[in-house]
């Protein structure tokens, strides 16, 4: 459940920001906009509750959102997405999955 409730955090919070690019034109999704951020902060404060490590919880959440948002505003607004970009996407999947795994210290036997 804490993982459902991170991804839905990361889902607002990339709502809110797409949305951002959307109200310039239609100011109406400023609602959304702010919805969207209140949304992703209090799912992101249900995960610390709930016992994960603020690092992990933390970096999964803004690297997820920093990813996502770049490859849905090439999807959406026609806004570049370069080779480089990609790599850099990449890198901060590879990061993720090293804090995540570093977080859970190894037991000694």
């Amino acid at each position: 459940m804490t993982w459902l409730i991170l991804f839905g955090a990361i889902a607002a919070e990339v709502t809110a920001t797409l949305s951002l690019k959307g109200a310039q034109t239609h100011p109406v999704l400023y609602a959304v906009v702010v919805a969207g951020y209140l949304a992703g902060f209090v799912g992101l404060t249900l995960v610390l509750k709930r016992g994960m490590g603020l690092g992990a919880a933390y970096g999964i959440w803004g690297a997820s959102g920093v990813a996502a948002t770049a490859v849905l505003s090439a999807l959406i607004f026609g806004e570049a997405l370069t080779v480089v970009m990609l790599g850099g996407i990449v890198l901060i999947i590879a990061g993720v999955l090293l804090v995540e795994s570093g977080s859970h210290p190894e037991e000694v036997h």
